[in-house]
């Protein structure tokens, strides 16, 4: 016998009211966000083309060394003048626009002073994301470990040029030499073992001391004049700070493998801002 319409829709009606039954059971998915590991790094702002974005940590050494510039260009195309204070979230311009003058470049000292931050770790924390970083006082931020005691070595081979006396930063081999157009390599790369003294190559002051540049791992860069710099790359300790002066022959660091493969120190040599051969400056062995 055939159903009669009546009951056709009222089965209609129920399988409709069991299907809208089921669906309100269904459980809500939720797209949740993933928060970043704990200590991961912040993402950059995305980087205008021919600008850099400061980061908490950067010094206008730093930035002038990742981007292989004098940085009294890059302080002159910004306008920047000592103690030479940026921000971090501060826009610094790479290239001279046409026509663009900027300030005169000054007189650096020997020695520059450094700024003085807070040095509480609280304090330091809650307000890196704001305070102002000279060229050498971003040590306040990013603390490098400092020795009671440094060792320094005296004698041994130097050499003389343009009046800076230059002397090897560590014992032991090279593992591959300079290449002038080859990033990673724009300097030597020079075994020996783990917690090996790594000694400054040159009396200067110390304006970078941190890990900020990638490929470096734990870096110190010194400068010995106003126009020289030499890099000391993957260390595993530093025991200099930003503003300290330095010695020839004093240690300085110890070896690592921070950023690399293996133990080795990578060491640089940049006359304004360019990477040169470190073997025509160090003596021969």
């Amino acid at each position: 016998m055939r159903p009669c319409p009546r009951f056709r829709l009222l089965l209609i009606v129920a399988l409709v009211a069991l299907l809208l039954a089921a669906c309100s059971t269904q459980p809500r998915v939720v797209a949740v966000r993933r928060a970043a590991p704990y200590g991961a790094p912040a993402p950059r702002v995305a980087e205008r083309p021919g600008y850099y974005r400061v980061v908490a940590g950067d010094t206008l050494y730093s930035i002038a060394f990742r981007h292989q510039m004098d940085y009294r260009e890059l302080a002159r195309i910004n306008s920047i003048g000592p103690p030479y204070t940026i921000y971090p979230g501060q826009e610094l311009r790479l290239h001279r626009a046409p026509g663009m003058t900027g300030i005169a470049p000054p007189p650096v000292a020997a020695a520059p002073a450094v700024v003085t931050t807070p040095t509480a770790a609280a304090t330091v924390a809650a307000t890196a994301s704001s305070s102002p970083m000279s060229m050498n006082g971003a040590a306040a931020m990013t603390p490098a470990p400092a020795s009671a005691k440094t060792a320094v070595i005296s004698g041994g081979p130097t050499r003389s040029v343009d009046g800076i006396v230059w002397r090897w930063p560590v014992d032991g081999p090279v593992l591959a030499g300079f290449e002038a157009d080859e990033p990673g390599r724009q300097g030597l790369d020079i075994g020996g073992h783990m917690g090996q003294p790594v000694y400054a190559a040159a009396s200067g002051v110390v304006v970078y001391s941190g890990s900020g540049l990638v490929g470096y791992g734990e870096l110190i860069i010194i400068k010995h004049s106003d126009s020289y710099l030499s890099a000391y790359g993957h260390n595993s300790v530093r025991l200099v700070k930003e503003g300290q002066n330095v010695v020839a022959g004093q240690e300085i660091a110890e070896m690592g493998n921070s950023g690399a493969p293996r133990v080795e120190l990578h060491f640089e040599i940049r006359k304004d801002g360019k990477p040169l051969n470190p073997q025509d400056f160090l003596p021969r062995r």
